[in-house]
């Protein structure tokens, strides 16, 4: 029998849960088990085709179910192991998942409007890490503008920068973030040159 591998990610401050959920590939023909309700009883007056769909939603629910159950680690299928219809343990793993989510995107929006760079440290080092919870906080689907991560990313420089963000917002420019980064890394070996009073052109 073949089988083809689904990985369900779930990341929380560098600690990965990954349940590996192998499912044959005929699948598609018990998908329905996940998001449709188990029927607990039949009408009394059921019909020959009516018991047939009955047994084979109980026989594709109950095999569902043992593949997601026997890819959880020990500690995990404990929490579900006492649903006997699968739709309700996705349901519920959905649930947690998304209240871990808010609080991981609630930290990483902290992080990136709360970080500040130290005057004299590298704005390279810096920039790196501000690129870095904006791709977080994208994985998060925090839904901020583009201007929105350039306008924090200026407001987090120190003081000796503040030329270079008047002069970036008065011409006006428009550069993806890496560009933006490239800009600062020049600007501030410019400074180090002991050229501050040469105007410098962004």
């Amino acid at each position: 029998m073949e089988y083809t591998p689904v990985s369900l990610c779930h990341e929380s401050w560098g600690v990965t849960i990954e349940i590996f959920i192998w499912i044959v590939l005929d699948f598609e023909n018990q998908a329905y088990v996940l998001d449709r309700s188990l029927p607990r009883a039949l009408p009394e007056q059921s019909t020959h085709e009516e018991r047939l769909t009955f047994e084979k939603w109980h026989e594709d629910n109950r095999k569902v179910r043992s593949i997601v159950l026997e890819s959880m680690t020990n500690d995990i299928q404990k929490q579900y192991d006492r649903h006997d219809d699968v739709q309700s343990i996705m349901l519920c793993m959905s649930q947690i998942y998304a209240v871990l989510d808010r609080h991981i995107r609630y930290a990483a929006t902290k992080a990136f409007f709360g970080t500040k760079m130290i005057e004299g440290s590298s704005v390279q080092e810096h920039g790196v890490k501000m690129l870095s919870l904006v791709e977080k906080l994208k994985d998060l689907k925090a839904d901020l503008a583009k201007e929105t991560y350039i306008d924090v990313i200026l407001q987090s420089l120190s003081p000796s920068f503040d030329s270079f963000i008047v002069n970036y917002n008065m011409n006006g420019l428009e550069k993806d973030l890496h560009e933006l980064i490239n800009m600062l890394v020049q600007y501030e070996a410019t400074i180090r040159m002991g050229l501050e009073s040469s105007p410098v052109s962004i």
